[in-house]
């Protein structure tokens, strides 16, 4: 099994750094709005989930999943 390598406290504009993939379940879960957010850059993915009534681990879990 591969460690995981995203978690609920992290930043939203690292996560896309970390793995451009992301791309596509940030939008899924959050909309486009995001990206053009400037709370992008320092909201964690457990306040963007809180924000629009999302589960975090859900998030997390899909995130870690990717290639």
């Amino acid at each position: 099994m591969a460690e995981k390598r995203f978690h609920k406290d992290m930043v939203i504009g690292d996560v896309l750094k970390a793995n451009p993939a992301a791309i596509k379940v940030i939008e899924k879960y959050f909309g486009q709005g995001c990206f053009t957010c400037p709370g992008m850059k320092m909201e964690s993915i457990s306040f963007g989930a809180m924000m629009h009534n999302m589960d975090p681990e859900a998030i997390i879990k899909e995130l870690n999943e990717l290639e």
